[in-house]
């Protein structure tokens, strides 16, 4: 049978060593990378139907994997206007100016990306943004996705004039005289202005994550550990890989909120594995606290503002019941934990789920991950490697959002000992955590390399700042495999995937120039010139 893929004239990068196979033809038959070997032997395997490249030299790489992006629900969140460039409050009041100005009677101003840095010392509120949303509708979400602005109007039409109490972790923030100041802390006070909001229609939004994931591939990601199911995103993967749109193998979990009873704990179970041919359901996505930026994280003493004191689950021991419920079911978990009480915690849970069933090791192993890990002492560092548990992290949280001389908003609020160790990739790294990387987009950009380059140099991509903790820094094999080999060893899927090797997947990653070679300030910048996916081609570059 003939091949459905040949690259000839490539380079051909294995991220598990770091070298080069002394080869330079690839050929992929049936989603799988079939041949490794020279061009003329290469050549012989194509049909007429066969895709033929020559690469010119170009590297071939095991493809990028997102270890943490939101590809639907972010399609939708950056349907509105884009904050995240704005670095004062003028620039973002001119944002949304311009916004009012193109809006239709009775209609609503959306945002996204908006850094609370931009506010500097001053508390974050509404009133910031001036006469610019007098009298209009507007919701605006802050840059960690766990918080937003809604304008008076906003509250007017969601029947909020005061503080509520809530089951978990949210907040309606109030000023001395209980009124609200528009700021909406955590998914419970967010969703009571977003019931009220127009929302785009499924067309539109299935639409826009056509575009998005087509731009993903087109940065050279092959796939991505989606954390959430929400709304109809299942139904739009379906959907788009019915009409062979989806150019990326996605992972999926869904969400298991504090509020879960047990036969909600074992629909996830039963949801477990269901899907299509590039995308499945595979692990449950929970929350153990907010973020540092909101003063909702779980810190094991308050920050400098007496917050982030509490775990978003009203009871943590109901979080340890869950995850010991879902170990026993086989199913992989990733917990959202920022704090160092909220990842003490989820570590502490792990090995109880363990304990009770053999330990971390042997047949049937389950894979579990914390998500974000932004603030750990050592102790709590050293635990990971011992229980198997994957430290997922995302680089360019702390080169964009925070500053090496901590006068960012992230770091006042810790002070200076916590914010001293921030998103320790290298300790755990060093200390034999498997670290895989990803965006969190739409949180923070998603080409695969900004985020390698920012897990190399840790400054923002303008490169406008120092680095922040620059001994957390990977080398750039380490970054490589961050988006490769851990991200399939954090799927379970090693023996498989992450490597180039006969019978691994055909996810490939095609760059101009070897990724280990590039200057960490240049890698971001290095072209993309073919992804594909099972062997089936879903970028090409125009030069090649």
């Amino acid at each position: 049978m003939a091949a459905d893929l040949v690259l000839l004239s490539a380079r051909l990068l294995d991220p598990g060593t770091g070298r080069f196979l002394p080869h330079t033809a690839l050929a992929a038959e049936r989603g799988r990378i079939s041949f490794l070997g020279d061009d003329r032997d290469a050549r012989a395997l194509a049909g007429s139907r066969t895709t033929v490249v020559d690469l010119r030299g170009a590297v071939v790489s095991a493809g990028f994997t997102d270890g943490h992006l939101h590809p639907v629900s972010g399609a939708e969140r950056t349907m509105g206007v884009d904050l995240s460039t704005c670095r004062d409050l003028d620039a973002v009041r001119a944002a949304l100016a311009a916004a009012v100005r193109e809006l239709r009677p009775g209609a609503w101003v959306r945002g996204w990306g908006l850094d609370p840095n931009v506010f500097g010392t001053a508390p974050v509120g509404s009133a910031a943004l001036g006469p610019v949303l007098d009298g209009v509708p507007a919701l605006v979400d802050l840059f960690d996705a766990h918080s937003a602005l809604a304008s008076d109007r906003a509250l007017e039409l969601a029947g909020i004039d005061g503080p509520r109490t809530f089951g978990q972790g949210s907040e309606i923030v109030c000023d001395d005289a209980g009124r609200p100041t528009g700021l909406l802390l955590e998914d419970a006070a967010c969703e009571l202005v977003e019931a009220v909001a127009p929302r785009p229609t499924d067309a539109e939004i299935r639409s826009r994550a056509a575009e998005v994931l087509a731009a993903m591939a087109a940065s050279g990601l092959t796939g991505g550990h989606a954390m959430d199911a929400n709304g109809d995103s299942l139904a739009v993967y379906a959907a788009l890989e019915a009409e062979g749109a989806l150019p990326l193998r996605l992972r999926i979990a869904p969400w298991c909120r504090p509020e879960a009873d047990d036969d909600a704990v074992a629909g996830l179970v039963r949801a477990q594995g269901t899907g299509g041919t590039l995308w499945r359901v595979a692990g449950v996505k929970l929350f153990m606290d907010g973020t540092i930026d909101n003063g909702t994280a779980w810190l094991e003493t308050p920050d400098c503002h007496g917050e982030s004191g509490h775990a978003h689950w009203p009871d943590p021991l109901r979080y340890t019941q869950v995850i010991a419920a879902l170990h026993r079911a086989g199913v992989p978990t990733a917990t959202h934990a920022i704090g160092d009480a909220a990842v003490r915690h989820v570590l502490d849970a792990v090995e109880m789920a363990q304990a009770d069933s053999g330990g971390a090791d042997g047949p049937g192993v389950v894979r579990h991950r914390v998500e974000h890990i932004e603030t750990v002492p050592d102790d709590t560092v050293r635990r990971f490697a011992p229980l198997g548990v994957a430290a997922s992290m995302q680089p360019t949280h702390c080169c964009e959002f925070t500053r090496a001389d901590h006068t960012d908003n992230w770091s006042r609020r810790l002070g200076e000992e916590r914010a001293g160790r921030a998103f320790r990739c290298r300790d755990l790294w060093e200390a034999g955590a498997r670290v895989v990387l990803g965006s969190d987009w739409p949180i923070a950009p998603y080409p695969p390399l900004q985020v390698m380059a920012g897990a190399r140099h840790r400054r923002p991509a303008d490169l406008s700042l120092p680095p922040h903790g620059p001994g957390q820094a990977l080398t750039p094999l380490q970054a490589l495999q961050g988006m490769t080999v851990n991200a399939a060893w954090a799927a379970g899927e090693e023996d498989h995937a992450g490597r180039l090797a006969v019978g691994h997947r055909a996810d490939l990653t095609v760059l101009a120039d070897d990724p280990l070679r590039v200057p960490d300030t240049g890698l971001a910048e290095l072209p993309v010139l073919l992804t594909a996916v099972a062997g089936r081609i879903t970028h090409r570059a125009p030069q090649l």
